[in-house]
């Protein structure tokens, strides 16, 4: 199998399992607040480890191979420029968070629209680097990188549609929404794995820029979301669990 189509079919299941972590949804229509914080600082530790281990210190090393010396220093502009990049989208695209609300312009869309918009500007930068980590040529790497995402994808997925229950989505149509949020990760996939396949001296800056957008994520996003209300001594602990289980993963794996 050659790399491209490995990093399109891993950065497809990665965003498959946004769908599975929804599934839930077909039984319950809340699950306790305290532990949807847990689950989700879970994701952001995975999140946060997937982006040390598995894209920052290997774009180093791989920096370094080509300009000896000088990869950390490729490695910092990359990541600055994804989270810009991130932010820029955030700016320009109107797009609303369950929890936190309406960011960007303003606009007349519809607010099922505007969450889908915001979990699509979240869930690009996660295809893109499982598709960087199999563009560098590491199938561990890269198999690590989708297992991850997956992890971390799977209290999204549940995250997204117990809220469209809230707003009188059936139980159906709310799993479909959350499972097609995580289709855009294969596009990002493609993208990742056929722009470093091709052109490889952009290997270092394409880790680092998914690392700075997944950072952005993190930061932005996933983090005030646990800790908007308050109680957030779990969510720390999901992070801290969820950095365990993937930097154990990575290196099983490496």
């Amino acid at each position: 199998m050659s790399i491209v189509a490995a990093g399109l079919i891993a950065s497809l299941a990665a965003g498959l399992a946004t769908g599975a972590g929804a599934l839930p949804a077909l039984f319950f229509k809340n699950v306790p607040e305290r532990l949807m914080n847990t689950l989700l600082g879970g994701a952001a530790g995975v999140m946060l480890a997937a982006t040390s281990f598995s894209l920052i210190v290997p774009g180093i090393t791989y920096g370094n191979e080509l300009w000896p010396g000088y990869g950390v220093y490729a490695v910092a502009v990359g990541i600055l420029l994804g989270a810009l990049c991130l932010d820029l989208v955030n700016r320009v695209l109107p797009h609303e968070h369950f929890t936190l609300g309406l960011e960007g312009p303003s606009s007349k869309m519809r607010r099922i629209w505007l969450f889908i918009i915001a979990i699509t500007i979240h869930n690009f930068p996660e295809g893109l680097a499982v598709g960087v980590g199999f563009g560098s040529g590491n199938m561990a790497n890269g198999i690590s990188l989708a297992i991850g995402i997956g992890l971390q994808n799977m209290p999204e997925g549940l995250a997204v549609a117990l809220p469209l229950l809230g707003l009188g989505y059936s139980r159906t149509k709310a799993i479909t929404i959350a499972t097609l949020t995580g289709l855009v990760e294969p596009v990002g996939g493609l993208l990742g794995v056929a722009a470093v396949s091709i052109f490889y001296p952009v290997l270092p800056f394409g880790m680092a820029f998914a690392a700075g957008a997944m950072l952005f994520v993190i930061s932005e996003e996933i983090i005030p979301e646990t800790h908007a209300r308050g109680r957030s001594r779990l969510a720390t602990f999901g992070l801290v669990t969820g950095f365990v289980i993937m930097m154990s993963l990575d290196n099983l794996l490496g």
